[in-house]
């Protein structure tokens, strides 16, 4: 048996990642004619034609979209064992690392995680993007390093995923409001009137599935997209804004915060990254950096 050219993985990696023979040798340097060779190669080589074409573009056939993850991996892994393996020197790291986080992360635990990094490797930036979906594909293809959220159903089998804490929803108004004094039951909080959290614009979750068995169920005045636009509209009108306690802390000054008074299902936040860098000397230091500046901010503030 012929010895196979292993060369050929890095070309099917790009060539699967780009979905483009022409962006494809662009980013290895190639011409067109020789990455078209290439690509000849690999279609005698699998039996498969991998990439066909569907209008003025390719598309991966079946076999090309099961391949694609494995080899991706074999690719990388084959880069760490090549790679040298360094002692790390903070002091002298010199490298950006992309966060994606959801929001709140940044106002509640980047202070303390910024100071961290500064002081330890002065070196190094920190880029922190908007989470915007449970996606897991920056992951992959590396343009985000870390990312905080809950782990689900969209998030890839071969993500690393460590806990960080857990949070809960609570109850948000302003000072003043009326459900700023007294004691708070499930039907003056359903009475008031109240903002929905929903990136997807849902105006149902599980605050009112939890309402259901008491026959509630709350006015819905206005859908926004995030937290932050939750609690300025209860900080300056009588709404009500249901939030994470812990993704919100810094949010909510001079507001007054209370627990819900049903029970709704508590979630875990995650710390994730791509296996590539599980090893990485200075993404180790940066997920303990991470993990440290959340389990330095206190729990819930009610019992």
């Amino acid at each position: 048996m012929s010895t196979p050219d292993l060369n050929l993985l890095v070309t099917l990696d790009v060539l699967l990642a780009e979905g483009s023979v022409a962006r494809a040798a662009r980013r290895l340097r190639l011409s067109p004619s020789a990455m078209s060779r290439s690509l000849a190669r690999l279609r005698e080589t699998t039996g498969d034609p991998l990439l066909v074409r569907a209008g003025r573009g390719l598309v991966p056939t079946p076999r090309a979209l099961e391949l694609c993850e494995r080899v991706s991996q074999l690719v990388q892994d084959a880069q760490a064992v090549l790679r040298p393996a360094e002692n790390l020197n903070l002091r002298q790291l010199n490298r950006t690392f992309t966060l994606r986080t959801s929001e709140g992360f940044v106002e509640n635990f980047g202070p303390d995680l910024i100071a961290r990094v500064g002081k330890e490797a002065p070196g190094v930036r920190l880029r922190f993007v908007q989470k915007s979906n449970k996606d897991s594909a920056s992951l992959r293809d590396g343009t985000v390093d870390l990312e905080t959220g809950v782990a689900g159903k969209t998030t890839s089998p071969e993500v690393r995923a460590q806990p960080l804490f857990r949070d809960r929803f609570i109850g948000v108004v302003r000072k003043g409001h009326p459900l700023s004094q007294g004691e708070i039951t499930p039907s003056r909080y359903a009475a008031g009137r109240h903002i929905s959290v929903s990136r997807r614009g849902l105006d149902n979750g599980p605050i009112d599935e939890a309402l259901i068995p008491f026959r509630l169920e709350r006015e819905i005045v206005t859908i926004v997209g995030g937290f932050s636009a939750a609690l300025a509209l209860a900080r300056a009108c009588d709404l009500i804004a249901s939030v994470p306690e812990r993704h919100t802390g810094n949010l909510r000054s001079g507001m007054h915060s209370f627990p819900l008074p049903v029970s709704t299902p508590q979630v875990m936040v995650s710390l994730l990254w791509h296996p590539r860098l599980d090893a990485d000397p200075a993404h180790r230091w940066l997920r303990g950096c991470v993990r440290d500046a959340c389990a330095n901010h206190p729990p819930f503030i009610h019992a």
